[in-house]
């Protein structure tokens, strides 16, 4: 092995490909069937073309990010991309219906639990796509080639605790992020409207997370607004 090789080699596995694809799947399939006045033909379109390139990527690599090219670069770029602004639009469409009280009370809760669950795995794709230079990139760089990390995780700084804790630290065992969890974080941020144990460290990192965190909850607030005058 040359020098550079040893350089290059990292103790840490290339993370499996199928969480992120149930993800995605879980997203398209919640987007398609959203009750919605977008035309059919438009959301189809939307999921089509996230579906073909879902397929290029998983024959690309079909088990674990090891390998990767401009192409798939771009690609699971767009894919995470266009699920979340397609989601923005339907959030938009959610609100409106809501503080104009269209259609019946199910079918607004619906929606409106359909677009947040959407909104919670569109921006974990796009966060585990730019961290650190995505998938591939965080297990084969060296940590000194790495981009600059959009997050802090605990596991981050955790490699001066414990040892049982220690043992599972970035420092320690050479840990680094997967689709998970940027899904726990980006749940937990629709959630509580707020950072948790993860940090944000760039300003589009903060950005995006003062986005989903504010669409987290005027959704919430709204559909408690229409139970409250449903009861009334």
């Amino acid at each position: 092995m040359s020098k550079q090789d040893a350089r290059r080699a990292r103790s840490v596995a290339p993370e499996h490909r199928w969480p992120a694809v149930v993800g995605t799947v879980i997203a398209l399939a919640a987007y398609a069937l959203l009750p919605s006045v977008i035309p059919a033909i438009a959301r189809y379109s939307v999921v089509a073309v996230c579906g073909l390139m879902v397929v290029a990527l998983i024959l690309y690599n079909p088990h674990r990010f090891t390998r990767e090219s401009k192409w798939s670069r771009r690609a699971e770029i767009a894919v995470a991309v266009l699920i979340l602004v397609a989601n923005q639009i339907a959030f938009v469409e959610t609100v409106v219906r809501l503080l104009n009280k269209h259609g019946n009370g199910s079918e607004i809760l619906l929606a409106s639990l359909q677009v947040w669950v959407t909104n919670a795995i569109a921006f974990a794709l796009v966060f585990w796509t730019m961290d650190r230079g995505g998938p591939v990139a965080r297990v084969t760089l060296p940590r000194s080639e790495l981009p600059l990390a959009d997050f802090r995780f605990p596991q981050d700084e955790d490699d001066d605790t414990i040892d049982e804790v220690a043992r599972g630290s970035s420092g320690r065992m050479d840990w680094v992020p997967n689709y998970i969890d940027y899904f726990y974080f980006s749940l937990a941020n629709s959630m509580a409207f707020s950072a948790t144990d993860t940090m944000p460290l760039t300003h589009r990192a903060k950005l995006l997370m003062a986005l989903e965190a504010f669409a987290g909850f005027v959704l919430l607030a709204l559909v408690i607004a229409r139970a409250v005058s449903l009861i009334g």
